[in-house]
C-alpha cells in the first residue's frame, strides 16, 4: 500500500492522549524488559536553534524522528519545533509512514509526564503550576488533568500575554480554574505540581521554591545548553530520569552532576523501573520528585505505530510509492 502520510491534524485526530498515555506506559514497561532497538539520538547545533534526531524499535516497529527547534520561530509566525517521524517495518525495513512530528513530540510528551505522575505526585494533588505556556504546555494540562484531575492551574511566561492567553481558553475548555501569574514563587508556594516547558537556559526553579510533596516535571531541557532546574533543588530532590545515560548528557541532571552537586548514583530511578514495578513510586507525602523528561524515542515508536494501525484500520491520510 505504499507509505502512508500523515498531517498534524491527521495525527491528532487518531491519536487521543488518554490512549497516548497508555501507549508511551507501555513503551516504558518494553525498555524495562530490555524489549526494544536503541534508542539513539543525535544532534546537529545551528546559528539559531538545532536539529535533533532520535531513533528506537519496538514491536517491530522502527522510527525515526528528526525534530528542528528554533526558539526564536514564534515571533517569525512560524512553530517552535518543526519535524518529521519515519516508521519502519523493524524486520523488513519497508518505509510505513511519514507523519508530523510537531503532534506526536507534544502528546507523547505530555503523555510521560502523566505516567510520571502516575507514580510520582500525591493522590491528591489538585494545585499545578506550569512555567512556560507555547504549544507543549495546552498538551501538558491536558495530560496531567487525565491523572490527576485539577482544580486550579497557575500559568507563568516570560511573556505575560502567552499565560493570559492559555489561561483563557485552557480553563474554558477543561472547566478548571486556570490564572495567569507574574510572581512565580507565590505560585509554587500553593501548588503540589509543577511543570516546567521552556527553553531557559538557566534555572527558573530554584532550592527553596517548592513545597515538602512537590512533584516537579521539568521538560524543556532536551540539550546541554538547557536548564530549568537549579541544580542545589536537584540534589536534595528524588530525582527520576526518562532515560538516565540520556539525561546525563542533555538533561537537567546533566548540570547537576557536571556541576558537583550530586553524582549519578544519587538517581533514584528511572521511570521505566517504576513502571516495572521493580522500585516504589511515591512512598510518602513529603517526598519531593522531580522528573528529568528529555524524550526518548521508544515513545515516539509507541505514539507513531498506534497512529499507523488507526490509520489503516481507517483508511486515513493518503500514501505515495517512493520508489515508483
Amino acid at each position: 500500500m505504499g507509505t502512508l502520510l500523515l498531517s498534524r491534524s491527521e495525527v491528532e485526530q487518531l491519536l487521543p492522549l488518554a490512549d497516548c498515555i497508555e501507549a508511551v506506559q507501555g513503551s516504558f514497561l518494553a525498555m524495562a524488559r530490555g524489549e526494544l532497538l536503541g534508542p539513539v539520538v543525535s544532534a546537529l547545533h545551528a546559528s539559531s536553534g538545532g536539529f535533533h534526531f532520535k531513533a528506537a524499535g519496538m514491536g517491530g516497529y522502527m522510527a525515526g524522528k528528526l525534530n528542528a527547534n528554533f526558539p526564536g520561530n514564534p515571533a517569525r509566525g512560524r512553530p517552535t519545533i518543526q519535524g518529521l517521524v519515519i516508521l519502519c517495518d523493524a524486520e523488513q525495513g519497508e518505509p510505513l509512514g511519514v507523519f508530523d512530528s510537531t503532534a506526536i513530540t507534544a502528546l507523547r510528551t505530555a503523555a510521560a509526564t502523566a505516567v510520571a505522575a502516575r507514580f510520582l505526585a500525591r493522590e491528591g494533588a489538585r494545585v499545578a503550576t506550569i512555567v512556560g505556556c507555547g504549544a507543549q504546555s495546552r498538551a501538558q494540562i491536558r495530560a496531567l488533568n487525565l491523572v490527576r484531575p485539577l482544580e486550579r492551574v497557575y500559568a507563568y511566561d516570560l511573556e505575560p500575554l502567552r499565560a493570559e492567553k492559555l489561561a483563557g481558553e485552557l480553563g474554558v475548555e477543561l472547566g478548571i480554574e486556570i490564572s495567569a501569574v507574574s510572581d512565580l514563587r507565590s505560585a509554587l508556594s500553593v501548588s503540589q505540581i509543577c511543570i516546567t516547558c521552556t527553553p531557559s537556559k538557566t534555572p527558573l526553579i530554584r532550592q527553596g521554591d517548592v513545597n515538602a510533596g512537590t512533584f516537579v516535571a521539568a521538560v524543556g531541557a532536551d540539550n546541554g545548553e538547557k536548564i530549568e532546574v537549579d541544580p542545589a533543588l536537584m540534589a536534595e530532590a528524588l530525582v527520576v530520569p526518562d532515560l538516565l545515560e540520556q539525561a546525563v548528557r542533555i538533561g537537567d541532571l546533566f548540570h547537576a552532576v557536571a556541576g558537583g552537586f550530586m553524582t549519578v548514583s544519587q538517581v533514584y530511578a528511572e521511570l521505566p523501573d517504576l513502571v516495572a514495578g521493580r522500585k516504589p513510586g511515591r512512598t510518602s507525602e513529603d517526598q519531593v520528585f522531580i522528573f528529568d523528561s528529555t524524550g526518548v524515542a521508544v515513545q515516539d515508536v509507541a505514539a507513531a505505530a498506534l497512529v499507523y494501525q488507526r490509520a489503516v484500520a481507517r483508511g486515513a491520510g493518503r500514501s505515495i510509492e517512493f520508489a515508483a
